[in-house]
């Protein structure tokens, strides 16, 4: 009897103990943000910008390799504009020879009112005669009529001389055009980045539009998660964010929250639990500061996992205090946490 009795107290004891440990496994919430705190996985990013020249033509220089980081004004690709440069000659010539006509036209304008001077002269002494009768009405008549013919040839004259100077503009501009399209055939970096990939080579034909290099921006480096319905309408645009690395699980990068996606989503494929998979999500992106981009630009790397930690506001609008482990910048975290635990 004595040891049926103990048979059954071991069997309830390990009944207990397997309880337990599957309770602890299975049913038993762990790794947990604390309250007022939430989390999401995702990667480094950064905007990708294509380098391409705005005409076709062959690429004479690519001063460039992928690796490199390039700064705002740096010129990345030259393109060859020998047949540019000699259309941009003949259009400077085309501008002299247009400022040549408009001297002419003006000779022409000064001449005209010369004539129109003398004309009306002459009218006025066949006037005075005619009234003395010394001159017949037929020569008043004529002498009338050339001071009109005078103040016409004054009128085309000025006319000619507008559109002589209005061919000074047209000719301009098509020299300004060249002269653009030469600018453009020298590809300059519009921002800081780093060459990601070199997609041709010197000598390579490139239609207008043609991708040469391929650029990322470090001006704007970000990351992006979800966080489910019951937290992202807490998060606050602008406020503080603390981004965990994979390759760093001992630091915290400061962030800032930039996006809250004002729409919902189904769970995208990084969130790997059934429950999360089950609800909808909403995007978040949060920005690391520029000023730390710069200062750490040879660490940068797009393609980085790690985990972002958001404040929640309450009901008030309060947000809670980090933890000592997630304060900025860049600081150690406590021995005993991860990436997904602050």
């Amino acid at each position: 009897m004595t040891r049926r009795v103990s048979m059954i107290i071991l069997a309830i004891a390990l009944a207990g103990l397997m309880g337990f440990g599957a309770w602890t496994v299975l049913l038993k919430p762990s790794d947990l943000p604390p309250d007022g705190f939430s989390r999401g996985n995702g990667r480094i990013e950064a905007d990708l910008i294509d380098i391409s020249p705005r005409l076709a033509g062959r690429i004479a220089e690519i001063r460039v390799r992928e690796g490199d980081r390039v700064s705002k004004g740096d010129v990345l690709v030259v393109m060859d504009t020998a047949e540019l440069r000699a259309q941009l000659a003949r259009a400077e010539a085309a501008v002299e020879s247009a400022h040549a006509a408009v001297g002419v036209a003006s000779a022409q304008v000064d001449e005209a009112e010369a004539r129109l001077a003398l004309a009306e002269s002459e009218a006025t002494r066949t006037e005075r005669l005619a009234s003395r009768d010394i001159t017949s009405q037929a020569n008043l008549d004529i002498k009338r009529t050339e001071v009109s013919v005078a103040e016409a040839g004054l009128a085309a004259a000025h006319a000619t001389l507008r559109s002589r100077e209005r061919s000074v503009d047209a000719e301009a501009a098509a020299r300004d055009e060249i002269a653009a399209r030469i600018a453009d055939a020298t590809l300059h970096a519009e921002g800081a980045g780093r060459v990601l990939y070199r997609l041709a080579q010197p000598g390579e034909i490139i239609g207008a539009g043609g991708n040469i290099l391929t650029l990322a921006s470090l001006e704007d480096v970000y990351m992006e998660f979800f966080l489910p319905a019951a937290d992202a309408p807490r998060v606050v645009i602008g406020d503080e964010a603390r981004i965990v690395a994979d390759i760093m699980p001992d630091r915290a990068m400061p962030a800032q929250v930039m996006f809250v996606s004002p729409q919902a989503q189904f769970t995208p494929k990084q969130v790997e639990t059934l429950t999360e998979r089950e609800n909808l999500m909403f995007r978040i992106r949060v920005r690391v500061p520029p000023e730390l981009v710069e200062a750490r630009a040879d660490q940068v790397k797009t393609g980085v996992r790690g985990v972002v930690w958001v404040r929640l506001a309450d009901p008030d609008g309060h947000l809670p205090s980090w933890p000592v482990g997630l304060t900025p910048p860049l600081i150690d975290l406590p021995a005993t946490a991860g990436a997904d635990t602050p």
